[in-house]
């Protein structure tokens, strides 16, 4: 294969993730109030550690990478805890958060088999669920022009978000494979477009950005470590961890690859290092792409050469400061309107996880209906651990936690000898 098909392959798989993994950060960065200047770093230092982490686990060595084709990104599970834990204590809180959840990625990697046990597919379907449901008063804010603004709720808000919604729903009926792939990318896109011609797009940001500039760590000061934080990122990075080795499986048999538990542990221990590359370089937790799992079924290549391409692709764009804040004029109203269709794959693809589990066993039941209620409860009126002490606070405050911890506890309780654990062949974060 010649090094234009390769590069042209590579910018594919690129183009694939693109969306949902810029998307984490602009997020992030439009709930926590940062600047442009900020946003732009944000989304550079994602890029940029997105390319280092999918270079790690696709070259590898003899303890890390399951050198497969896998391109890694910002796992959306993460969004939720890092809003809260920025809201209420601060960003250097959750990067220390993350570095250590990564730590303990790498020291939990060799025996993930025990760990795998408390994450059976009726925990681990409703805990995506509840990810799902909680980061959907996120998506509804920013439709309406976030949180705060002044414009907040206006109809032309709520018409760009609705237009953005529309473009992506039309693309997934009209097209397949690859442009079906991006339709989330074209509808940010023709809702930019859109919100240009109502005045609600400015390009400031973008000529005052220069045009290369270095990554470097700890841009918004050294990381601070609190234990509710820390736990809860743990939390976070276990289910991510569920997810990733689900794909692996996937990935193993479009490829025909032979795929063995020490494959598993170096996959997961790779991951371990990108997540406290994403601690050291002010990013985020990041996770096996499922999307460009489906790239790769869907064009039949599946040389890591073409990986790797991706990863350099990746690793430049961070150093090009211009495009990185190119994706910071997007109106916020617009980004909403993408968000509800994503968090809502998040939580369809909760229940399709959930759709395996035997709901003719009442204790099945309970786990989920249960683990639903308070990890929803949590995240939508948090105020009601507004009187416990502030380091618990911020557990009980975030939803995915309680949901977690409630659907493990009870899951040990009610299930003991109950389903034997299938491990999900979807990353519903990355998928939506």
């Amino acid at each position: 294969m010649s090094k234009s098909k390769v590069v042209t392959l590579g910018l594919q798989h690129v183009l694939a993730m693109y969306a949902g993994s810029v998307v984490v950060p602009l997020i992030i960065g439009g709930a926590l109030k940062l600047n442009p200047a900020q946003m732009a770093y944000l989304i550079s230092a994602d890029l940029f550690t997105c390319g280092l982490a999918t270079l790690l686990q696709v070259l590898g060595t003899r303890f890390l990478g399951i050198r497969l084709p896998v391109v890694l990104g910002c796992t959306f599970t993460a969004v939720g805890p890092i809003i809260a834990i920025g809201t209420t204590a601060n960003l250097p809180t959750a990067f220390g958060a993350i570095i250590i959840a990564g730590i303990a990625v790498m020291l939990l990697a060799p025996v993930f088999g025990r760990v795998l046990k408390l994450f059976p597919t009726v925990v681990t379907g409703s805990v995506v669920t509840v990810i799902g449901l909680s980061l959907i008063p996120v998506a509804m804010n920013n439709a309406a022009g976030g949180q705060g603004s002044p414009d907040f709720g206006r109809p032309v808000n709520l018409l760009l978000a609705l237009c953005t919604l529309l473009v992506i729903l039309v693309v997934n009926r009209l097209f397949s494979g690859f442009i079906r792939a991006i339709s989330v990318l074209i509808g940010l896109i023709v809702g930019t477009i859109a919100g240009y011609f109502l005045g609600m797009v400015k390009f400031s940001s973008v000529s005052q950005a220069s045009w290369v500039s270095v990554v470097h760590p700890l841009y918004f000061g050294l990381p601070v470590f609190n234990v509710a934080a820390i736990v809860t990122m743990i939390v976070v990075c276990l289910v991510s961890m569920v997810e990733s080795t689900g794909v692996y499986f996937a990935l193993s048999k479009v490829t025909d690859a032979e795929l063995t538990d020490a494959d598993v542990v170096r996959g997961l221990r790779a991951e371990g290092v990108a997540i406290v590359l994403g601690g050291l370089f002010n990013t985020f937790p990041y996770t096996t792409f499922s999307q460009n799992v489906g790239l790769v079924s869907m064009t039949g290549v599946k040389k890591r050469s073409v990986i790797v391409a991706a990863g350099v692709i990746l690793v430049l764009f961070g150093f090009l400061p211009k495009i990185a804040a190119l994706t910071t004029v997007i109106p916020t109203s617009v980004l909403g309107g993408a968000m509800v269709a994503m968090f809502g794959m998040v939580v369809a693809s909760g229940m399709n996880i959930l759709a395996n589990v035997d709901f003719r066993r009442q204790e099945n039941m309970l786990v989920v209906a249960c683990s639903i209620a308070v990890g929803l409860g949590s995240a939508v009126v948090p105020q009601i651990f507004d009187h416990v002490p502030d380091t618990l606070k911020m557990l009980l405050q975030n939803g995915i936690v309680t949901g977690s911890v409630t659907a493990v506890v009870l899951n040990v309780l009610l299930n003991w000898r109950g389903e034997r654990h299938t491990v999900p062949a979807v990353d519903a974060m990355s998928e939506a």
